[in-house]
Formats: C-alpha cells, sequence, structure tokens
C-alpha cells in the first residue's frame, strides 16, 4: 500500500513557517492545526529564517541601471572592436 505525497504550495509553507516563528504555537500544535508532520514545521521554519534575507538583498533600481548601461556599453566596445579587426583582416589580405 503506497501512499501519494502531497505537495505544499509555497503559499501554505510559508504560512505555517510565519506561524512558527511568530512562536504564539508550538510546533506540535501547528503541525496537528495544519495536518503535516512536525518535521516539516521545522523544517520550513529554518528555511524561512535562513532564506529571509535574500528577500531584502536584491539590488536597487538605481543600480540596475548603473549595470545595463555598463552592459550596453560594452556591448558597443565589442562590436566597434569586431568592425576594426574585419577591416583590417581586409587590408592585410591586400598585401599577401
Amino acid at each position: 500500500m503506497s501512499k501519494n505525497r502531497r505537495r505544499h504550495s509555497a503559499e501554505f509553507k510559508l504560512k505555517v513557517a510565519l506561524e512558527a516563528a511568530k512562536g504564539t504555537k508550538t510546533i506540535n500544535e501547528l503541525a496537528s492545526e495544519y495536518n503535516v508532520h512536525p518535521n516539516l514545521v521545522s523544517q520550513w521554519k529554518k528555511e524561512l529564517l535562513e532564506g529571509g534575507v535574500s528577500l531584502f538583498s536584491r539590488p536597487s533600481t538605481r543600480q540596475q541601471r548603473q549595470q545595463e548601461a555598463l552592459q550596453t556599453e560594452l556591448y558597443e566596445q565589442i562590436g566597434r572592436l569586431k568592425m576594426e579587426l574585419e577591416w583590417l583582416k581586409k587590408k592585410v589580405a591586400r598585401y599577401d
């Protein structure tokens, strides 16, 4: 007899993890309330607390614009250098 594994949505996991992080109820109480294993509640809480830093570490829009401008400038420079290289190859080919 095999049991089908339940798949929980990210919203559900976040909801349970936030409840666990609040600490108003024990992990066992939350597990019985949401009908999940206590180990899952602990794991989701740990992931929330460890991964919470990444939510606030996104680059700002100013940094993104600067990065895009630098990338555009570098692509233009690559294009110019390719054109110069092709021109030089043509000039050298005349003398061979």
